[in-house]
């Protein structure tokens, strides 16, 4: 009999997990078994479960890396990181998340907002960083992301970003409009 050891999840660098994570790391490829096992720790309290079909080794998980688990493919962006990065001076308790659909969740007592872009410029991985164990757009990206994504955004300030580089991930969105509209915030 295989033996399914709650140590090789504590030992992963992940602080979140899927059933198909959990089943790389134990190299078992029947989910049915994979799912009693981990129903079977969770409710023995070896495992934390913060929203159906996602799983943690404790109350203690990365947030972020638990938005990028909800919905895939997606990323942290938007006002996440445009607050962090000084862009926004807005406080926001949700974290915001480009994804394939739109959608807002309260999980564990944290709000997620996750904003639908094309799939062309969601998949293309541009100005996107892998952190720890989830992903998440640069400064640029994340300007970009708002550009795209709102109308008449409002911008603290923008000093600290990379026009140039602005301008070599703009072309992944394929609007003329979003190009121009770049421009006018350079040029202001």
């Amino acid at each position: 009999m295989k033996k399914f050891d709650i140590l090789d999840i504590y030992r992963a660098k992940n602080t979140v997990f899927t059933a198909k994570d959990i089943s790389l790391i134990w190299k078992e490829t029947d989910l049915d078994t994979i799912k009693a096992r981990i129903n079977y720790y969770v409710k023995r309290g070896k495992l934390y479960s913060p929203r159906r079909g996602i799983y943690a080794r404790d109350k203690n998980y990365n947030k972020l890396e638990l938005a990028t688990k909800i919905y895939t493919p997606s990323y942290v962006s938007l006002e996440t990181v445009l607050q962090r990065e000084g862009i926004i001076f807005q406080y926001y308790q949700a974290i915001f998340v480009i994804s394939y659909l739109s959608r807002e969740i309260f999980c564990d007592n944290q709000k997620y907002i996750f904003r639908k872009i094309k799939n062309e410029a969601l998949v293309n991985n541009l100005g996107i960083e892998r952190k720890e164990n989830y992903f998440i757009a640069t400064k640029e990206r994340a300007f970009l992301d708002a550009l795209y994504l709102y109308k008449d955004y409002h911008f603290d300030n923008l000093r600290s970003l990379n026009w140039d580089f602005c301008f070599e991930i703009v072309p992944i969105y394929k609007s003329k409009k979003l190009i121009k509209l770049l421009k006018s915030y350079k040029n202001a």
